[in-house]
């Protein structure tokens, strides 16, 4: 029994792909175990980019800078001229190695090097914006969606930046445009209640968080939005049961006891 389990087993390590051997082997922290699977498939076939962009961050997270970069020319070379992922790549392994702003000089490039490509501006934007950069991340997000791009995640992250740098109808119109995109998403419909907060709408706060809500049974802080739109619309014992609820749910002890000082 012992013998055919083996067996199972090496026959499922067989059936992995270098690339997942490698990815597999940095999950479980063995770094240069991966880098050596993947020299080995690049070896035999040097056109693998997804074993060379995967072989670039397997570097580049164990501080071989120098390498990455190499391994980043080798990507452009193999490459139609002006593709902007080498910088991309290159952008990434910055990060890895916590030298931001060369990361982002990099991204920077991509998106020069490919001015018709939105991949460029977008990845920069995206990662300003990961960072708390809300004015370096929003120039480059609104130059990706000149240049095309168009997906929920993107919209969200503008208009959480725009309310960063206080234009709140900018970021609904945002949240609203990611919104429709994902339609069932909540993180657009989250923006969008945010908003209606800052703005004092509570009819407008409260069907957001009822449709987060419902979709998400279990969201104490949207419970307790849903607390002070009701407590807004002068609905008090109602607000007082949302309250009691957002508790239950675990929402911020602090905040509840807040909301209930505020109805007294």
């Amino acid at each position: 029994m012992v013998l055919a389990a083996l067996a199972i087993a090496s026959a499922g390590c067989a059936s992995l792909t270098p690339t997942e051997r490698a990815r597999s082997l940095a999950r479980q922290h063995r770094e240069q175990e991966g880098i050596r699977v993947l020299r080995e498939q690049l070896r035999a076939h040097p056109e693998d980019v997804e074993a060379r962009r995967l072989l670039v961050r397997l570097l580049a997270y164990s501080s071989d800078l120098n390498g990455a970069r190499a391994e980043v020319a080798e990507l452009e070379k193999r490459l139609p001229k002006g593709d902007p992922l080498p910088w991309i790549e290159l952008g990434h392994a910055f990060e890895l190695a916590h030298r931001f702003e060369e990361a982002l000089a990099a991204y920077d490039t991509a998106a020069s090097a490919a001015p018709e490509s939105a991949a460029g501006p977008r990845e920069g934007g995206m990662r300003c914006a990961r960072w708390g950069e809300a004015e370096e991340a929003r120039p480059r997000l609104e130059e990706a969606i000149h240049r095309g791009a168009n997906d929920a995640a993107l919209y969200h992250a503008l208009g959480l930046v725009r309310l960063h740098t206080k234009d709140v109808d900018g970021a609904e119109e945002a949240y609203q445009k990611g919104l429709a995109l994902e339609p069932k998403g909540t993180e657009n419909l989250l923006g969008l209640a945010t908003v209606a907060v800052l703005k004092e709408n509570a009819a407008a706060a409260l069907a957001a968080y009822g449709q987060i809500l419902a979709r998400r049974p279990d969201f104490g802080p949207a419970e307790l939005g849903r607390a002070w739109a009701l407590a807004k619309l002068g609905r008090t014992d109602d607000a007082r049961r949302a309250l009691d609820h957002a508790e239950a749910l675990g929402a911020p002890r602090a905040n509840v006891q807040k909301q209930r000082a505020a109805l007294h």
